[in-house]
């Protein structure tokens, strides 16, 4: 019989943290402050296309696809790489 009552009592306990944390009464802080785990290698000020390599992102539990992240990047170096050849085309011409 105490086991029984026991389980209830669980139960009713469970039921009701479920629904005070439902109706906003109990709040849960759902995900911890980001946290640093290496320094930062982001981009400069004025970057060009060698600085996006040096480029690191910090990973969680809940972080970011890596292959789609370095995809970008490799984009984003291809960009910025033939903006820099035409603006030093268009300088060389200019002299």
């Amino acid at each position: 019989m105490v086991p029984v009552l026991l389980l209830v009592l669980v139960a009713v306990a469970l039921v009701v943290v479920v629904l005070a944390v439902a109706s906003g009464r109990i709040t849960v802080d759902g995900l911890a402050a980001p946290v640093r785990s290496t320094p930062d290698h982001g981009l400069p000020a004025e970057p060009t296309a060698a600085d996006v390599d040096g480029v690191r992102f910090d990973t969680a539990a809940r972080g970011y696809r890596m292959a789609d992240v370095d995809e970008r990047l490799q984009q984003l170096r291809d960009t910025m790489a033939a903006r820099e050849r035409e603006l030093a085309d268009l300088r060389s011409r200019e002299d």
